[in-house]
């Protein structure tokens, strides 16, 4: 037999391998290539590192360090030139994460081939490859791959391998602190329970029921499987546990390992954790268990017949008997049938009879009735949620206690404390808003005053240029003296305006229309005397007067207000005024102040200007005017406002002061932006180059009448999107000029950024702007005139209006006449440039002419990202053909699958795994119950809720879903 058959015969036939002892080749000792040091501490020291590598118990550790000095050399070299290093492993797996395409039987291989390796690697390698394993962020590479793996990989051996990896990891104590510290680390591998694969569920089922055993574990694994509930959309949690613990697969061997692992995992998750103490939380998670019908699956899987099945079995079953047992215990040992409604509610009824919790039950009850019935989603959430409170409450008791009863009766203590918050919250919030309020304030000041310094550098600026035009300065000045003696010799026009009567009479000039009407017959005085007017009066009146012999009561009664005004108008003005959080007078006194304190906003005072008093309602609140007490407050604002002199005028003057800078900042930019836009255009060289490529392109394709023009028109540019390629119609005469100007031209590109004022000036337009100027100029003209007005009367509160807006006009004129200059210089910049491209029209507007270069310009950059785009997609089919010719060359290169790779030694999360398996981890309680067993038949359980047609509900349900 050859070496090569003698190689392969143990696995096509059932002949034993021949075993030869090669005498000429005897193993040879581990030849150690770095020289021993002779210091033994030295050897020591190095030795150690070695063992702490292995992560071994202290016995072990003693038993190493006792070894011979060669021999600890030995093992060290050996152990160094074992080393390997985990970076290769995670980016061959980062690299099967990224692949988005199935795997063929190639690469399934290959990657088999790799996570193998790995997992070999973590069981065998020193601690330090899996402490590097770690700090690459290996953990996090294996995590990533089972979130983003496709259904295939999912069915695979290569996820059968990656849940190795992971389980391998767990081995050691960093491994296991690295599982649990990472954020939904247990979840991520919950999910994998989705999977069909066999192997691959019962491996995951041994790792979750260790992980129950282990400090820490066990409420991460519940959480886990909670979150596993909405991930495959279960309707309640281990839907799928139980599904796959009744469903039968067809192939005994692997179907009694998931069914073993599966009962392991419930038996953990019920015996550790919590459950070690907790009767209520092992009655509550098993009542999980029985509600999806548990108990005819645990009835059929005895057929079996499975010694270690049968084991965790019966632990179930036998720790279920206990704790039913000593819940009867607490019932004066009468027990209680958990499937039966009636049962469990004449139990309590029972219980707390005679007790003072008796009226809480009561309560409890009727409630419940009162509770909505039927299949509604929204009613079956509602009986969900106090199901869970109620399961929350009786896992959070300790020993019959809770401090919920504390948290009750300091409910007092608690609401003085948050009145006291709550008064404390106002009072910040107030001093926080007189804060803002000053910094507003002191932020308009320094606004204005930085305003003001450069406007009065410019004005100096401008007159020290302008000394030349003094003399007609002085001229202007006598002229406007002169002026000034006329209009005072002028007699003043002492004419008061008659009072405006409301009345539906006829009107003289139209009586004549009445004759020949029955108006001319009738005698309406003869009808006075049969009316009682004072009745009428008192009736229709506007307002109601006192009368004398009112009762003492009426008088001490709350007084109506006086409403005068229509009431809409009325209402506005009050939310308006509440909106304010002022007083009337405060208002009042603000606006005469020119709001000094700044408590108007811009906005406030624009619908301030909506609530000026007419001339009508003036008339009507002069007429109540002894009743201003009595009048409402929209009625006594509008009274008040109309006491002051020249109100209407002092509103709009202070919201245009206000508005100004605003109107100010919005013209400027606008009028700068089409300066230099205009400016840039006529220099960039660019912007030149750029054109005469677009006109040697077009007289060229233009060959014949049309070839030999000497210019276009810039509306032409955006027709170059029109021109498709006669070989690719995706393709355009824009996209190849992009092309060309990277590829030969790549300084012109790109045209934005010697253009970058384009987009601004292209929303400019010329009639708008000259409005907003006008309305500038027109504002300071009415304010001129109001300063003139105010001068020339003595009311009270004249001067300050008169100093304020005085300041403001010196300073706002100037800038308008800055912004009409700048106006001016605009036209002709834009002109200029408009004419330099051959735009000689006079109707040409900026936002027409530099809207086609914006439009350009924006077309440029989509034509670049289009070929960005294109030229990835060619590239990305390049790399898949090349990627395809090298997985075909690699196919046909390696047929021959390696050795396999050397059994790794069970660690201890292995171990704990092994004793799971085989139910030795419940030996000792499992012995216990059975020598507690008596011999007395247990109580017949009632099956009434745990029908085996259970099953079958689930399965329709996983089915659906």
């Amino acid at each position: 037999m050859t070496s090569k058959q003698s190689s392969w015969c143990c696995c096509f036939s059932g002949r034993p391998p021949e075993i030869t002892r090669l005498a000429a080749d005897p193993i040879q000792p581990i030849q150690i290539d770095i020289p021993m040091p002779d210091d033994e501490n030295e050897i020591d020291t190095k030795f150690s590192e070695i063992v702490a590598e292995l992560d071994v118990d202290q016995a072990h550790r003693d038993a190493l360090f006792n070894l011979p000095s060669d021999k600890k050399w030995q093992l060290y070299c050996s152990k160094i030139q074992d080393r390997e290093m985990p970076d290769a492993y995670i980016d061959n797996i980062n690299s099967l994460s990224d692949t988005r395409v199935s795997f063929d039987d190639f690469k399934e291989d290959q990657g088999l081939e790799i996570v193998d390796g790995l997992k070999t690697a973590l069981r065998t390698q020193p601690m330090s490859f899996v402490t590097r394993f770690l700090d690459k962020e290996g953990l996090e590479c294996l995590l990533n791959f089972l979130k983003r793996m496709d259904f295939t990989t999912m069915e695979s051996s290569i996820h059968t391998s990656v849940i190795g990896c992971i389980k391998a990891l767990m081995n050691n104590s960093q491994g296991r602190a690295h599982v649990f510290a990472f954020p939904d680390s247990v979840n991520i591998i919950a999910q994998s329970l989705s999977t069909e694969n066999i192997k691959t569920k019962t491996a995951l089922y041994e790792i979750l029921g260790a992980m129950c055993l282990v400090p820490g574990g066990h409420k991460k694994v519940l959480e886990a499987m909670l979150h596993y509930q909405k991930y495959a959309a279960e309707r309640t949690r281990f839907q799928s546990l139980i599904f796959d613990l009744e469903r039968s697969t067809g192939r005994y061997r692997e179907e009694v390992n998931l069914k073993t692992a599966i009962m392991s995992f419930i038996n953990a998750a019920l015996k550790y954790g919590p459950g070690q103490e907790s009767l209520e939380f092992r009655l509550h998670l098993r009542y999980e268990f029985l509600m999806l019908g548990i108990q005819p699956v645990i009835d059929k899987l005895r057929n079996h017949g499975n010694a270690t099945l049968d084991r965790h079995l019966d632990y179930f079953e036998m720790m279920r008997n206990a704790d039913e047992k000593q819940l009867c215990s607490r019932f004066e040992n009468v027990h209680v049938d958990t499937k039966s409604a009636y049962s469990m509610f004449d139990v309590l009824r029972k219980k707390l009879t005679m007790s003072s919790a008796y009226q809480n039950f009561m309560s409890i009850m009727q409630h419940l009735i009162l509770l909505p019935f039927g299949n509604d989603m929204n009613i079956v959430g509602l009986w969900k949620v106090i199901d869970q409170i109620v399961q929350q409450v009786v896992l959070q008791q300790k020993n019959g206690k809770d401090q919920m009863w504390e948290q009750m009766t300091s409910e007092t203590d608690l609401q003085s404390l948050q009145q006291k918050l709550k008064d404390l919250s106002k009072q910040n919030e107030e001093m926080e808003s007189k804060l803002a309020k000053k910094d507003h304030e002191c932020e308009i000041k320094n606004e204005e005053k930085a305003e003001l310094a450069a406007t009065v550098t410019r004005m100096v600026a401008k007159l020290d240029s302008q000394t030349d035009l003094k003399q007609v300065i002085d001229k202007l000045n006598m002229e406007i003296e002169m002026l000034k003696a006329q209009l005072a010799a002028k007699p003043q026009d002492s004419r008061i305006s008659d009072m405006v009567i409301n009345s539906c009479s006829i009107p003289d000039d139209a009586k004549m229309v009445v004759s020949g009407t029955v108006w001319n017959r009738l005698q309406h005085e003869k009808v006075y005397p049969k009316l009682d007017l004072n009745d009428f009066e008192k009736t229709f009146s506007a307002y109601q007067k006192k009368i004398e012999g009112e009762e003492q009561s009426s008088k001490t009664s709350k007084h109506k207000e006086l409403a005068l005004i229509d009431g809409r108008r009325a209402q506005n003005c009050t939310i308006l005024l509440s909106k304010l959080k002022l007083t009337n007078e405060e208002v009042i006194k603000a606006v005469t102040d020119m709001d000094s304190r700044e408590d108007l906003p811009k906005d406030m005072l624009e619908q301030l200007l909506k609530f000026v008093p007419t001339t009508e309602e003036i008339q009507t609140l002069n007429e109540h005017s002894q009743e201003v007490d009595n009048m409402a407050r929209a009625d006594r604002f509008l009274f008040e406002a109309s006491q002051v002199f020249h109100y209407e005028a002092i509103l709009k003057a202070l919201y245009f002061k206000k508005k100004f800078p605003e109107r100010l900042g919005d013209i400027r930019p606008k009028i700068n932006a089409v300066i230099d836009s205009s400016n840039t255009m006529m220099k960039s060289t660019k912007l030149r180059q750029l054109l005469e490529i677009i006109l040697a392109l077009g007289n060229f394709m233009n060959r014949g009448q049309r070839g030999n023009a000497k210019g276009f028109k810039l509306n032409s540019l955006n027709n170059m999107l029109d021109t498709k390629s006669s070989m690719d119609r995706n393709v355009t005469l824009l996209h190849y000029l992009v092309d060309v100007l990277e590829k030969r031209f790549p300084k012109i590109m790109p045209l934005e950024s010697e253009l970058p004022d384009v987009k601004v000036a292209s929303k400019v337009n010329m009639g708008e702007l000259d409005k907003e100027i006008v309305v500038l100029r027109s504002g300071l003209s009415e304010i001129e005139k109001e300063i003139v007005l105010f001068e020339k009367q003595s009311m009270h509160g004249k001067v300050r209006f008169v100093s304020v807006m005085t300041d403001f006009v010196a300073v706002a004129s100037y800038n308008v006449s800055e912004i009409e200059e700048a106006y001016t210089e605009m036209i002709n910049k834009f002109k200029e440039a408009a004419k330099s491209f051959g735009d000689i029209s006079d109707d040409s507007k900026p936002d027409d002419f530099f809207g086609i270069m914006d439009t350009f310009i924006n077309s440029i950059n989509d034509a670049k990202q289009e070929n960005e785009r294109i030229k990835q997609l060619k590239e990305e089919e390049e790399r898949r053909a090349k990627l395809e010719e090298q997985m075909r060359r690699e196919r046909e290169k390696s047929r021959m699958k390696k050795s396999r790779m050397q059994m790794a030694k069970l660690g201890e999360f292995d171990e704990l795994i092994s004793a799971l398996r085989t139910g030795d981890v419940f030996g000792e309680d499992l012995s216990k119950m059975r020598r507690n067993r008596k011999r007395a038949v247990t109580p017949q359980r009632e099956n009434s809720r745990e029908r085996a047609g259970a099953m079958k509900t689930a399965r329709a349900i996983l089915t659906e879903q």
